[in-house]
């Protein structure tokens, strides 16, 4: 016999419900229905009360067992575990991030990101980001005219050729957007990460590629000519660990947590979201990425061009950890210059303690390079 749990209250519910069934589901009309009214002893439902009482203890003690945090193993929530927020060089410092106008006149755009970083480190930035291919129009025709090929050295790719000796002058940081990159007889977006040394530190290929198809809106398949990068990019420099993202990457929360659990302070997206997508997504995903991951998130975007074949839409903005807008711009060509403190990192984590209270015992993320490496 199943157990009941029937409190006074209960019985008196269970009795007009009992009721209305046999009205409900009687042929007769309701003067010839006979009314059935059930009684229970006074003895049963002191026995069904006990029984909840009891059930309530049981379930009050299993949630405080439950609730412990040695029940949420959250050193098993990461797969290996999560390392440690490393200690930058700088803790404190400012960064630009350079809105460009992008022409069809590739010369033209790379003395113009020449100059707007200039600019940027005069106001004291020591790290400037630019955005998604900015060398080029955007577009497939595009991409294959206008691609470099990075490792052929300095000749082959002007682009960067520029943004080696820029950062190395300088003595800054650059993430420098992405260009199309040639790769043997393969087209990658590919975003550069030069130091202050002028050295080569990374470079990221876009892991997913923007193929969307919004009937009456906006139709753009980047597979038709470019091939997908397969390595996530985390990058230690003078101005703390970054983790790489172009675009479209930003939709996918799974590379940002993997870069937050490599020990990230800050995650760098060059992206130019389009007409549709941008006014709805774009400030949404970075503040998503930041808040869910308790870190900095900076983006940077091609000025608005109305006349292009593919409209940006700008509003290249840097998010702090609390999920905060620091500082943003508009459609137009800008320079933002803000500043990031990596102690808040710590404060904010102190605050909303989430790697404390992952439930490793119910969910994990598999870092799948570093369970290769170990």
């Amino acid at each position: 016999m199943k157990s009941s749990v029937v409190s006074s209250k209960n019985l008196i519910r269970l009795q007009s419900a009992i009721s209305r069934s046999f009205l409900q589901h009687s042929s007769k009309p309701i003067s010839q229905t006979p009314f059935f009214i059930p009684i229970f002893p006074t003895n049963t439902i002191n026995l069904y009360n006990q029984r909840y009482q009891n059930l309530q203890t049981q379930i009050r003690s299993n949630s405080s067992s439950i609730m412990s945090s040695s029940a949420f193993k959250p050193e098993q929530a990461g797969l290996p575990p999560a390392l440690p927020l490393p200690s930058p060089l700088l803790t404190k410092f400012k960064i630009g991030i350079c809105q460009l106008a992008v022409t069809p006149d590739k010369e033209r755009n790379i003395q113009h990101a020449r100059k707007a970083i200039e600019e940027a480190a005069q106001k004291g930035a020591q790290l400037v980001v630019l955005p998604e291919i900015w060398n080029s129009p955007y577009s497939n025709d595009s991409f294959p005219v206008y691609a470099e090929d990075i490792d052929a050295g300095h000749d082959a790719s002007p682009s960067t050729a520029m943004l080696s000796e820029v950062s190395s002058r300088l003595k800054i940081t650059v993430v420098g957007g992405s260009i199309p990159e040639r790769c043997g007889d393969k087209l990658y977006n590919t975003c550069c990460v030069f130091g202050t040394d002028g050295n080569l530190k990374a470079k990221h290929r876009k892991i997913h590629l923007f193929d969307i198809d919004i009937p009456g809106k906006i139709t753009f398949m980047e597979s038709k000519t470019l091939t997908a990068g397969e390595t996530p990019t985390i990058v230690d420099t003078d101005v703390g660990r970054i983790g790489v993202g172009i675009c479209y990457d930003i939709r996918f929360q799974e590379l940002a947590m993997i870069y937050a659990s490599r020990g990230a302070h800050l995650l760098c997206y060059p992206g130019a979201f389009n007409m549709t997508t941008g006014p709805l997504h774009w400030e949404l995903l970075q503040r998503a990425r930041a808040v869910d991951n308790q870190l900095y998130v900076a983006t940077c975007s091609p000025a608005r061009d109305a006349g292009a074949g593919y409209v940006a839409w700008g509003h290249s903005t840097l998010v702090g950890p609390f999920g905060e807008v620091l500082a943003t711009t508009e459609h137009d060509e800008d320079i933002i210059i803000a500043e990031i403190d990596y102690s808040i990192l710590e404060q904010r984590r102190a605050n909303l303690p989430l790697a404390k209270q992952r439930r490793g015992d119910l969910y994990q993320l598999v870092d799948i390079r570093r369970v290769g490496a170990h």
